[in-house]
């Protein structure tokens, strides 16, 4: 939907098919963190042996789903080759670039008359309670301030303070006062009816089945229902991307990434700023008068099965750095679950397909599908209008594992 934004604004006439009603993925039930913060990939050195170590724990927050097909395990080799100190810093500036343009992009929008949202502006806290973390937060700060993105380093009491309302258990935390945050279902709601008024056309319930090519271009785009002839596409259908652009005979290494999240009613007013509970991976949001704690990440399901032992591991860390919250596994119909569409080496698929030249994949966004969603808009609007762009690309081309 920011793709179809920017390319309206532009005079594009836009259609956006969706194989569901508009109203579910991971857009609708992730944290709400605009996180400029966020600029080292997942795949790190650490990453691989702290996933070692929790493979085996079924409350643990990063797991990879055992299995044989061949797609998973050329993705998790290609994940082990790019968890390396160098690629790690050849991803941050990328990471820091389309973030810092995400969340520029975010200010604006919340200004714009057309969109009905709020954009809350106090920053994020990154929470530990144990040496070992601490230590690896506290270097992680000083790369972020290195890289441009401010970080602080606080004491418990530092913590504290900036939770005045809400007791705080913690060994210290990381402060970044550049990110943001939003009720993610408001954010979309306003896109969408400001869309709609704007002349974007939704298909909903409609599954892409195959494209017609011809002279390197994609002429039509073809559903069960009918066949639809557009100047251009973009690929921008989260985890399935992957099997879409494989129609048009190209490799796209993605996996789901699996989630939970569930809603705290009556807390939201005594927390100000989200937080991310780093010994366990888990988020905590407040959305109005509720929290909403969310976190894992599964690799290798696309099952909508409902594992309550890490939606019982989110209840029970929480609860360890706020003590004040008593939080009890919600009846699985108040559970919701999403697939984050993650890549190898942790940066998004952003660019032009090599042997199509109409053709713009967007996807492979991983937990910041939702942060980077405007920067990602503005930069396939100038591809498609061959406009200058606003960041160097190489880095997320959607071919560069071929």
């Amino acid at each position: 939907m920011c793709a179809a934004w920017y390319l309206q604004e532009a005079g594009c006439t836009v259609t956006i098919i969706d194989k569901n009603n508009g109203q579910e993925g991971c857009s609708f039930g992730n944290a709400g963190m605009i996180v400029p913060s966020h600029i080292i990939p997942l795949a790190t050195p650490g990453m691989i042996a702290k996933g070692i170590g929790w493979l085996f724990n079924s409350q643990s927050p990063f797991y990879i789903k055992p299995g044989l097909s061949k797609e998973l395990l050329n993705w998790g080799w290609r994940f082990y080759r790019s968890a390396t100190n160098e690629n790690v810093k050849k991803a941050i500036p990328h990471l820091r670039d389309i973030s810092l343009l995400s969340r520029a992009l975010y200010k604006e929008l919340s200004e714009n008359p057309d969109l009905d949202f709020e954009l809350h502006e106090r920053g994020l806290l990154m929470l530990y309670k144990t040496a070992k973390t601490e230590k690896e937060e506290i270097e992680a700060a000083e790369v972020a301030n290195h890289a441009g993105v401010k970080a602080e380093v606080l004491s418990p009491a530092q913590v504290q303070a900036l939770e005045p309302d809400m007791a705080v258990n913690v060994r210290g935390g990381i402060y970044f006062p550049g990110d943001a945050h939003l009720v993610p279902r408001s954010f979309m709601n306003a896109l969408q009816r400001a869309l709609v008024k704007k002349g974007v056309r939704f298909v909903s319930d409609q599954t892409v089945d195959a494209f017609e090519t011809a002279h390197r271009r994609v002429q039509k785009v073809v559903t069960a229902q009918e066949a639809f002839a557009f100047d251009a596409v973009v690929v921008a259908g989260g985890v399935w991307s992957a099997a879409l652009v494989k129609k048009l005979r190209v490799n796209l290494p993605m996996q789901g990434g699996k989630g939970y999240s569930f809603m705290l009613p009556n807390w939201g007013n005594r927390l100000r700023i989200p937080s991310l509970l780093l010994d366990h991976r888990v988020a905590v949001t407040p959305m109005n008068s509720e929290l909403r704690l969310g976190g894992t990440m599964e690799i290798g399901s696309l099952q909508d099965k409902i594992n309550l032992n890490r939606v019982k591991g989110i209840a029970e860390a929480v609860p360890q750095y706020y003590p004040e919250l008593k939080v009890e596994v919600p009846a699985i119909q108040q559970i919701w679950h999403g697939f984050r569409p993650c890549s190898p080496d942790g940066l998004p698929y952003i660019g032009q397909l090599t042997h199509l030249e109409n053709v713009v994949v967007a996807t492979g966004h991983g937990m910041m599908g939702l942060s980077l969603a405007p920067a990602t808009g503005k930069l396939v609007s100038e591809l498609l209008l061959h406009r200058p762009a606003s960041m160097n690309l190489e880095a997320f081309h959607p071919e560069r594992f071929d």
